[in-house]
């Protein structure tokens, strides 16, 4: 009777012993993590750090090459004589399909300003062609994913290619329609 008793209270303590070894385990597999975490944080943190010196690099360098540019435009100035215009070109153009204004022939008036003859203002921001191929290949990627059965990762990298270049093309004719990209010829 001794002897289930004692190997009764032995198997206890060993699997209590063994229980606590468990929960160790368990705890420094959570502070692996989190010092990872903590790592990926301190990466992150010096990412943003160099982007920072970058702009302020980025702009300084523009801010001294305006300073240079007036600098030689004021030794240009004073080296030379005054220039006369004798003369001002007015270019009109017919902005057709572009111009969303109610009189059908909208025109645009140059007088001289610009380097080149009739361009329109370059527009800000996302075309919509490259709207709709990010969004076509995000979509064609998930319904390929979906789709394919037995090898998700092809059928994702095919659909998000049909997607992506079915989104570019229909995007790519909206642009043409606002006029962001002139019609082919």
């Amino acid at each position: 009777m001794r002897k289930i008793v004692l190997t009764g209270l032995l198997s206890v303590f060993l699997l209590t012993a063994c229980k606590k070894d468990d929960r160790t385990a368990e705890k420094s597999l959570e502070e692996q993590k989190l010092e990872f975490q903590a790592r990926q944080l301190d990466i992150e943190k010096q990412k943003l750090a160099i982007e920072k010196e970058k702009l302020v690099y980025e702009a300084q360098k523009k801010v001294d090459s305006i300073s240079e540019s007036k600098k030689s435009q004021a030794a240009a100035a004073a080296n030379s004589k005054p220039q006369i215009i004798r003369e001002t070109k007015t270019v009109y153009r017919d902005r057709g399909s572009n111009s969303n204004s109610n009189s059908g022939g909208g025109t645009y008036a140059d007088n001289g300003n610009s380097s080149s003859q009739g361009t329109a203002q370059k527009k800000k921001g996302w075309s919509k062609a490259a709207k709709g191929t990010a969004i076509g290949a995000v979509g064609g990627a998930a319904l390929g994913a979906i789709v394919a059965k037995k090898n998700r990762g092809l059928g994702a990298v095919i659909g998000g290619v049909v997607g992506g270049a079915t989104g570019y093309t229909i995007g790519r004719a909206g642009d043409r329609k606002d006029g962001r990209v002139q019609p082919r010829n």
